[in-house]
């Protein structure tokens, strides 16, 4: 199992990557409207910027799906495309009503959130295209049907796979999203440690998408409470209360994420630092000035499960002190720079100054702890042990001094046949995958492996897990490796 989950979270390397992009668009265009600036542009901006935050659950299904194939395969993207597409269509509201025959008013609101941007669905989905890869991309079908063998069955089984989620999620689906709305209704009444609760449940709740459910109930109108409209508009609001719901947010994600990726950063392999860099630095920027804090959550999400638990606890934590003290500040967008800014001018907003100053104390706390049990648990957050990112247009010294071979693709080829031959041959491979630096194998038998030719052919190291589980530690250029590998398997 928890091999499992390291392998999910480095498939979520691909689609994460995406995120900061969009949440920097947008941040532009929200920018401009507050500033009322080029009204045009800054439409344009936030247009380009919600298109891509807008499909992440169809972001999410495609990257899972290539990242837990056995094969990097375009087959598995199409498959994991398609039936994401099933689905969303299948289960939209206006689907759901013929289905029923009532009014799509009617419906559920949980399936509202059935649609592209509904990332535990697209994990889902992901998952699921990986695993009919996995198991029918060589299935021979009979001579009849022998035109949909192989890859093309894949796509094809998705499809009935996703039907048959499809069926299970009409039914399932508004019993868990109405018991979560339940949830956070019982948790209004009790005032600050109700905020509290929400802020730990709401992080908590990521990984599914159903924290929209508990949103609803605290920002939205579900239970009379509706924090982000009364804040907004000023009717019905008391000062001091109203924004309780939001406020703790800020100094999470203006900070605490920011102090995150630092920390991250800062336990990263020396060798690994300058290839991190730059995405930390990107994901701290969308987290502080527009509040989109998925890019950094979902890059220690599975991988360092810990790590998750104490940020919805520090979550909790912030919510319960500004409410508390009566520190309120609201967004329309999310709890960013720009939506902090806006809230600086509304007469709504209670001591919104001092929600940077538990901002400063949030990125102390993150930043100390994410150190210290980084450090202690030995977790592989990115950059750290068999979770690296490859720099393309580095090749290190340690693979200089162990390749004294020809350049180009003959060095690739030759490396390739060394290390095939002493991993014991091509019969000897069940399935072959790489990350950024190693090649991951499922051997018939590892114990017939011969450990020093695969050095000799290059390699930084071999280590094995049990009977088949077998890496082998190759660099920066795993990748030309493993395509040379792959031309023996086929």
């Amino acid at each position: 199992m928890f091999k499992f989950f390291q392998n999910l979270g480095r498939s979520l390397m691909l689609p994460v990557a995406v995120l900061p992009a969009g949440a920097i668009i947008v941040g532009i265009g929200n920018l401009l409207k507050a500033l009322d600036v080029l009204p045009t542009v800054a439409l344009f901006f936030s247009t380009v910027g919600t298109a891509i935050l807008g499909q992440l659950g169809l972001i999410f299904a495609i990257g899972v799906a290539i990242g837990m194939a056995k094969k990097n395969d375009g087959t598995v993207a199409l498959a994991g495309a398609l039936g994401f597409a099933l689905v969303t269509k299948v289960l939209n509201p206006e689907n759901v009503a013929l289905f029923f025959n009532i009014k799509e008013k009617a419906v559920n609101l949980g399936f509202i959130k059935m649609d592209n941007s509904n990332v535990f669905l697209g994990m889902i989905i992901g998952l699921i295209a990986a695993y009919t890869y996995n198991k029918f991309s060589e299935v021979e079908l009979p001579m009849a049907l022998s035109f949909f063998s192989g890859k093309r069955l894949v796509p094809i089984m998705t499809v009935f796979f996703c039907t048959a989620l499809a069926v299970v999620l009409l039914f399932l689906w508004p019993i868990i999203f109405s018991a979560i709305v339940t949830f956070g209704k019982w948790l209004v009444g009790f005032g600050s440690f109700g905020a509290f609760l929400y802020g730990f449940f709401n992080r908590l709740l990521i990984p599914t998408g159903l924290h929209h459910a508990l949103n609803a109930v605290f920002w939205l109108d579900t239970a009379g409470i509706n924090d982000i409209g009364k804040f907004q508009t000023g009717q019905d609001a008391v000062k001091g209360i109203t924004g309780r719901y939001q406020a703790g947010f800020f100094p999470i994600m203006m900070f605490g994420m920011p102090a995150t990726a630092l920390a991250m950063y800062h336990s990263a392999e020396t060798k690994q630092q300058k290839q991190v860099w730059g995405w930390f630095l990107a994901s701290a920027v969308s987290a502080f000035i527009v509040g989109v804090t998925e890019p950094i959550e979902f890059a220690f999400m599975f991988v360092a499960p810990i790590l998750f638990v104490i940020h919805a606890f520090l979550t909790g934590l912030s919510l319960f002190i500004a409410s508390v003290f009566h520190w309120t500040a609201g967004f329309s967008f999310s709890a960013g720079l720009i939506d902090y800014v806006l809230s600086l001018i509304n007469p709504v907003a209670n001591h919104p100054l001092m929600l940077l100053v538990q901002g400063l104390v949030f990125f102390i706390l993150y930043y100390v702890i994410f150190r210290i049990v980084i450090k202690v648990f030995n977790l592989n957050t990115i950059g750290r042990g068999d979770n690296l990112l490859a720099d393309p247009t580095d090749i290190s010294s340690d693979d200089i001094d162990n390749q004294a071979v020809a350049s180009g693709k003959e060095k690739y080829h030759t490396t390739a046949n060394q290390i095939l031959e002493g991993l014991g041959g091509s019969d000897n491979i069940d399935t072959l995958t790489n990350c950024a630096t190693r090649l991951r194998m499922e051997l018939k038998d590892n114990s017939i492996i011969d450990e020093q030719k695969i050095r000799n052919a290059g390699a930084i190291g071999v280590t094995k897990n049990g009977k088949h589980s077998t890496q082998v530690i190759i660099g920066t250029h795993v990748q030309q490796v493993a395509d040379e590998i792959e031309k023996h398997l086929k």
